[in-house]
């Protein structure tokens, strides 16, 4: 019987989801999901101050926002303490762990000596072997890993090949604290085995750790699970994507109006290819996703060709399913209040979807669509932008009254009735087309710039259409 791919996603609650662990989300996800298999997930929330319910549902928040899902409840990392004690007296009893009495002062004793000497600067395993007899009263003893001390411990990982590391470099790392708290280390490895994880898919920076959790999965006598550790995401100038390179939390992205398809789709090409395959739908993401087609190198955040990206699913995205995401991002974005009220009315609803084709089809993120689309809920009189002002000069207003009187009498506000009657009175003035259309979209939008004029004149319907041209052609 084939065994059944389980992976997971384990970050540490932050109070967002950083843009690099949505990568590792997904590639976990794509990979459980492309082999018929589970993403399992667990919070690393053993830091007790960091570790806030309002930390762990922004974590849960960005993935649902990216549409990852998972299977069962999320895992409390902290919850378990009990279990990784547990595991830990396991080892003890089997030989494979030991209790340490040294102190601080004497542990830091040791490191300046092996400073000294050109030594790496760790622990000496002083009590590895010692009578625990001579245990110091008044002294609460960390735990440690009795780690194998000739040899090399070899991990053939799915992205960076065969790694060797030298048993002479791993140290007796702490397993249990003085206190009785598991280490990040022993808790990792516990939790891995315990929720049946067959693949630890993770940043590369997590590669050191990967040689001390096998010994621990060793001394426990477990199976060590496939491992892959993918590239860092780089920003623009080729340092680690930090705050200084501007959003680095997936609620940013969503803040910045970017769509959580093309967010998919471009998270998913940082680091992994298919062929020159660059607009890659989910379905065939989760049928071509494989870890053989990860690279080695760091992957650099574009932010044009994210953007790029976004404004082909804007345009992609079917009329009623982006006014969902439309909504989502004007609820989390600074000043969507206005919009979301007018979306709110009755009717205006499907006046935003009269107008999105128009709107999407010039728009690269949600935030210029819902500048483009302000014309909708802006309150007469408008106010007007500088091109605008500067379009509405006396013989523009002339325009504007004649052209209430054609498209007042207009039999139906119909796009072609209405292009047609714009056309006609154009060629009776001797106008040019764009002399005629740029007074009309100043009126209509208060804007210079802005969507189809006819899809403007359309969405906002007869009588308000002609109300906005007779304010500005008094």
């Amino acid at each position: 019987m084939t065994q059944e791919i389980v992976t997971r996603f384990a970050p540490s609650p932050t109070g967002f989801l950083h843009i690099g662990g949505a990568r590792t989300a997904l590639f976990n996800w794509l990979f459980a999901k492309h082999n018929n298999g589970k993403m399992l997930l667990r919070i690393e929330d053993t830091d007790r101050a960091r570790s806030t319910p309002e930390a762990v549902d922004a974590l849960i928040d960005g993935l649902s926002w990216l549409g990852l899902d998972w299977e069962g409840d999320p895992i409390s990392q902290f919850s378990r303490v009990g279990r990784h004690q547990e595991a830990v007296e396991q080892m003890l009893s089997s030989g494979t762990a030991y209790k340490c009495y040294s102190t601080p002062e004497e542990i830091e004793a040791m490191r300046e000596k092996a400073r000294a000497e050109g030594r790496p600067p760790r622990y000496d395993g002083t009590w590895r072997d010692r009578d625990p007899s001579l245990a110091p009263d008044g002294v609460n003893p960390v735990v440690r890993l009795k780690a194998p001390q000739e040899g090399e411990t070899v991990i053939n990982d799915m992205v960076q090949g065969r790694v060797v590391i030298p048993n002479k470099d791993l140290d007796d790392l702490i397993l249990l604290r003085s206190d009785g708290t598991p280490t990040y280390m022993l808790a990792v490895v516990v939790d891995d085995h315990d929720m049946g994880v067959t693949h630890i898919i993770r940043g590369v920076d997590h590669l050191t750790n990967a040689a001390r959790q096998t010994l621990i999965f060793k001394a426990l006598g477990w199976n060590v699970p496939e491992m892959a550790h993918i590239p860092l995401i780089h920003g623009p100038d080729g340092a680690k994507l930090s705050k200084r390179h501007g959003a680095t939390g997936a609620e940013a992205y969503r803040a910045l109006g970017y769509l959580p398809q093309a967010m998919r789709n471009y998270l998913a090409r940082l680091g992994w290819s298919h062929g020159d395959d660059e607009i890659i739908s989910l379905e065939d993401m989760i049928a071509w996703f494989g870890m053989d087609a990860v690279g080695q190198s760091a992957a650099r955040f574009d932010f044009k060709k994210l953007e790029n990206l976004n404004g082909h699913y804007m345009r992609a995205t079917g009329d009623a399913e982006l006014l969902g995401h439309w909504k989502i991002y004007l609820q989390h974005a600074d000043g969507g209040d206005a919009a979301l009220f007018w979306l709110s009315q009755s009717d205006n609803e499907q006046t935003a979807l009269t107008a999105l084709p128009g709107l999407k089809e010039r728009a690269k993120t949600l935030v210029e669509l819902t500048e483009s689309a302000s014309y909708l809920w802006r309150q007469r009189p408008l106010d007007t932008d500088e091109k605008a002002q500067k379009i509405l000069n006396e013989e523009a207003r002339t325009i504007l009254k004649e052209l209430h009187n054609v498209l007042s009498t207009a039999p139906n506000w119909g796009s072609e009735t209405l292009e047609a009657a714009v056309k006609s009175y154009a060629e009776e003035r001797e106008l040019k087309l764009g002399k005629v259309a740029q007074p009309l979209r100043a009126a209509l939008t208060g804007r210079g710039t802005s969507p189809g004029i006819y899809d403007v004149l359309i969405a906002l319907g007869r009588e308000e259409s002609l109300k906005r041209i007779e304010d500005q052609s008094a």
